[in-house]
């Protein structure tokens, strides 16, 4: 294998740039060319790329987003589509792709390996909800910045003596809500996984107070339902003075930490030894800080699953 590509696709996530600096330089060390993909799949479809040497990607290391940039495509989705993507893979001679994304993205490597076209999958994305490895690219940072933002929330619920319902990104995975919560102290944790009993949410807040506590905070998955609903119902049932943060697209940026820079440096390199093995429709991941690759159909049937001994460790906690 002489050329291959890469690209970034679905949401972007803290640590993407260095997956793709290791991708590019890695190739560049066995003497394979490498070529930037642009804006996804639909960059594919439109030949939106660019052959990419060892400056190409300096000093991005420690940039959020994604340099290739990143968007959805309707078009791939179509068998036209992916003929289209096909034609330009062959128009520039590359013999196998890199996809840094989720689970989608992944949906898409597959169809490209079945057409003849070798794809690894890198997981990229901060709702850590890829399985096969116990962290994907982006989920450290995230949960820092959760975890920094109700720190700050939380002084302000201590000094108005205020209840506040925390919003965090989730919309089928609980892990930033879970560990975000367990490291700050939330009195309730509300997660897609588990339907969690609204009367038990609030017989913890009323325990609280009725302690003496003059503050709280629940962090609800965007996946459950709506902040803004929840917090209404809350000071509906309790007549607790009751304040909505949602933190939204803020948890998706940032200079990446010191250890997603590391895992995506890790599995950036992963994927380009194995597509140099031969080897094809594979999902790189980590595993008791083992480096892995699964079946990309294993990993595509597969259903992530959030640590309940964690979960109900906060509500032990939080008593």
């Amino acid at each position: 294998m002489k050329k291959i590509g890469v690209l970034t696709s679905g949401g972007d996530s803290p640590g993407m740039n260095a997956a793709i600096r290791a991708v590019v330089r890695k190739s560049i060390f066995h003497d394979m060319e490498v070529y930037g993909i642009y804006n996804g799949y639909q960059g594919l479809i439109d030949g939106n790329i660019k052959k990419m040497e060892i400056g190409s990607v300096g000093d991005i290391i420690q940039r959020g987003g994604t340099i290739l940039y990143t968007a959805r495509s309707d078009e791939f989705r179509t068998e036209e589509g992916r003929e289209k993507a096909i034609a330009q893979l062959k128009k520039f001679g590359i013999e196998g792709l890199i996809v840094i994304g989720g689970d989608g993205s992944f949906r898409g490597a597959e169809k490209l390996t079945q057409k003849g076209y070798p794809c690894i999958g890198v997981p990229g994305t901060i709702d850590n909800d890829i399985p096969g490895t116990d962290f994907t690219i982006g989920f450290d940072t995230a949960l820092n910045t959760v975890i920094e933002a109700i720190d700050k929330i939380r002084d302000t619920a201590t000094s108005h003596e205020r209840t506040y319902v925390v919003e965090v990104m989730g919309r089928h995975a609980g892990d930033l809500a879970l560990w975000a919560g367990l490291a700050d102290g939330a009195e309730s944790i509300l997660i897609p996984e588990h339907a969690d009993d609204f009367e038990d949410v609030i017989e913890r807040l009323k325990r609280g107070k009725d302690r003496g506590k003059k503050h709280s905070i629940i962090v609800l998955a965007e996946g459950v339902g709506s902040g803004m609903d929840f917090g209404q119902r809350i000071k509906d049932a309790t007549n607790l003075e009751t304040r909505v943060t949602v933190l939204g697209h803020t948890q998706r940026g940032g200079s990446p930490t010191a250890a997603d820079r590391v895992l995506a440096s890790r599995l950036g390199a992963k994927a380009v030894d194995l597509l140099l093995e031969g080897k094809a429709g594979r999902v790189v991941g980590i595993q008791n800080n083992k480096l892995v690759d699964h079946d990309i159909l294993e990993i595509l049937d597969e259903e992530h699953q959030v640590d309940f001994q964690m979960y109900e460790l906060s509500k032990q906690l939080s008593i």
